[in-house]
């Protein structure tokens, strides 16, 4: 019998142009590898209508706190949905990036000294000798993202901005100079290094991401092979320490301005990586030699329950 599987896609979180981008491209890979599928619009009564629905797999394309925050993992439990991806623990643990780091280093990662603070203290007084990034603890896709750069005389005077959307907790980490650089674990296993050239920001922000020609990714990226191999070894290193399942991508910077065997840094991990056109991961996996569809069916066919 051919399995039913619902791609959960959009929701109500800052990155749903992002999530239905994911979605409609992961379902049409799903119908090419042989599934039946139904896309699924995530509103407040997704409950319901799963429950109605009752498929064989839930594909979770969601991105922001609801998708990737242990929110919609806790409900496909209740419901004994198998789905993809990480469970509720691995989920929240990733999402909230300050409790990520706690874990990162207990594992012996390499991480940047930082401070989580109230938005408004941040705003008050340099938390850090700049430069330094101000970050949300539980958002993706670099939304909210400020670097504040060494001749700035002022804290971050946008943080108090009253229509200010991504929470009051934030980060204040140290800034870490050099390349950005991203590593996918599928199973247990690494994939590619992949350097990022941001072309359109400053930095790898929302632009650079899912822009057309908004960032150059280099895979294989030019490095030693040893720190090549050492930044693969770390990707399954906080993959397994979180716990997480299925596919993730972890993220670094690596600077490298001396003699080139420099500082590599872990940032943070991806639960839910994206999967748009101009997506890390299917481009990892091609470098692989595996298709789109070889790559939906694997995170399919790996769905479970208690994650």
């Amino acid at each position: 019998m051919t399995k039913h599987v619902a791609v959960l896609m959009g929701g109500w979180d800052s990155e749903r142009p992002v999530s239905l981008k994911s979605g409609a491209a992961c379902a049409a890979a799903l119908v090419e590898a042989g599934y039946r599928v139904s896309e699924i619009d995530v509103g407040h009564d997704i409950a319901e209508k799963l429950a109605a629905l009752r498929p064989d797999v839930a594909f979770n394309a969601l991105h922001g706190r609801f998708g990737e925050g242990g929110y919609i993992q806790g409900l496909l439990e209740t419901l004994r949905i198998p789905y993809t991806h990480s469970g509720v623990l691995a989920s929240a643990l990733a999402m909230q990036k300050d409790k990520a780091k706690i874990v990162f280093e207990a594992v012996g990662l390499p991480v940047a000294v930082s401070r989580t603070v109230s938005r408004f203290e941040a705003a008050r007084e340099h938390v850090l000798p700049a430069p330094y990034v101000v970050k949300p603890v539980a958002e993706g896709s670099s939304f909210g993202v400020i670097i504040v750069k060494e001749d700035r005389t002022h804290p971050p005077q946008e943080l108090l901005r009253e229509d200010w959307p991504y929470g009051d907790r934030v980060i204040v980490e140290r800034y870490v100079p050099g390349r950005e650089l991203t590593c996918a674990v599928m199973g247990d296993r690494a994939l590619g290094v992949t350097e990022i050239i941001a072309k359109s920001e400053s930095f790898y922000g929302y632009d650079a991401k899912y822009a057309p020609g908004g960032s150059e990714h280099i895979l294989p990226a030019r490095l030693k092979p040893f720190i090549y191999q050492g930044i693969q070894m770390m990707s399954v290193k906080a993959h397994l320490a979180l716990g997480c399942r299925g596919i993730s991508r972890t993220d670094f910077r690596f600077d490298d301005r001396g003699d080139g065997e420099g500082e590599v840094i872990v940032l943070e991990v991806n639960t839910q990586p994206g999967m748009t056109a101009t997506s890390l991961v299917p481009e990892m996996a091609a470098h692989e030699g595996m298709s789109f569809a070889a790559l939906a069916k694997w995170i399919v066919e790996d769905a479970s329950c208690d994650r």
